[in-house]
């Protein structure tokens, strides 16, 4: 059964709400949370979401790239569906939590929180929080030329590291869920041809 997504137009007050009582939370990764979530959780599951897909849409103007050079990540964007990971975090380190995501996903509010049914794995379905893209920010990119998406991540660089090897790992661990996503695999294969490879970018080839 396909479940559409957005459960809240103000996750940020389910959030709150949330961390004043003694519920889990389940967060939804679909690019660098998954293999670098940062934040304790108490188990973890392959979990598939209806109503946004995974997309090269942000302008990143600080993890993977600057203001004056940005780089390009991943954004859940409308329609479609995604699959990544789940994150469950104890009622007890919620608002630690929430603390951290929101540090690293809305330091220029490009991310907008939004509540997701996730279906997991082994058959479970949870409401997830997950960071969508906002469509009407200056950084929301949309659907690029793949020429264009190759020029920002070659030239993206930022403080969590470089906007290749960003891709690259992402695309790792898409291919160890058996996750085929064609335009990363293009933009990788380009990446070697074009840039030369990173340490990262030969494990990907």
């Amino acid at each position: 059964m396909r479940v559409q997504s957005d459960l809240s137009q103000d996750a940020g007050w389910r959030n709150e709400a949330l961390a004043m009582t003694d519920k889990d939370l389940w967060i939804f990764g679909y690019g660098s949370l998954m293999w670098r979530p940062g934040f304790t959780f108490e188990e973890q599951a392959v979990a598939h979401i209806h109503g946004y897909h995974r997309s090269l849409c942000i302008y990143s103007h600080v993890h993977r790239g600057t203001e004056e050079q940005p780089g390009l990540v991943l954004g859940l964007d409308r329609g479609g569906s995604c699959k990544g990971m789940a994150f469950r975090v104890s009622a007890a380190s919620v608002k630690t939590t929430l603390v951290y995501l929101r540090g690293r996903e809305q330091a220029t509010g490009v991310y907008r929180e939004i509540h997701l049914h996730a279906a997991l794995s082994d058959g479970r379905r949870v409401e997830a929080l997950a960071y969508a893209a906002d469509q009407s920010h200056a950084q929301y990119a949309g659907r690029l030329d793949r020429r264009d998406a190759l020029r920002l991540v070659l030239q993206g660089n930022g403080i969590s590291g470089n906007n290749p090897d960003y891709v690259c790992n992402t695309l790792n661990h898409l291919r160890a869920l058996d996750i085929r996503d064609d335009y990363l695999e293009w933009l990788v294969r380009q990446l070697a041809e074009d840039g030369g490879k990173s340490e990262a970018e030969g494990s990907c080839l």
